[in-house]
């Protein structure tokens, strides 16, 4: 840990503009870990479906295709809402 230490510290005194340019750098590539818009927006895109399927209409023979194509199926999505 020292040795960063005195690293960082040395380059500062050579090239402060560099120095904080790393940094600049460093932090936009950990931030969006840490940040707590990552959570929703993994959570949206696992209840969003990447293909989107073809409303059909139920003729009676078919069990897993809705009647209607705006009746609700799949997961609630009631935490989108309240957000």
């Amino acid at each position: 840990m020292a040795a960063i230490g005195r690293f960082v510290k040395n380059a500062w005194n050579k090239e402060p503009v560099i120095t904080v340019s790393c940094g600049i750098g460093l932090l936009a590539c950990v931030l969006p870990a840490l940040s707590p818009l990552t959570k929703y927006t993994g959570m949206m895109n696992q209840a969003v479906p990447y293909n989107y399927p073809v409303p059909v209409r139920d003729d009676g023979h078919q069990l897993d295709v809705p009647s209607h194509p705006c009746d609700p199926q799949g997961r609630n999505l009631r935490w989108l809402k309240d957000l």
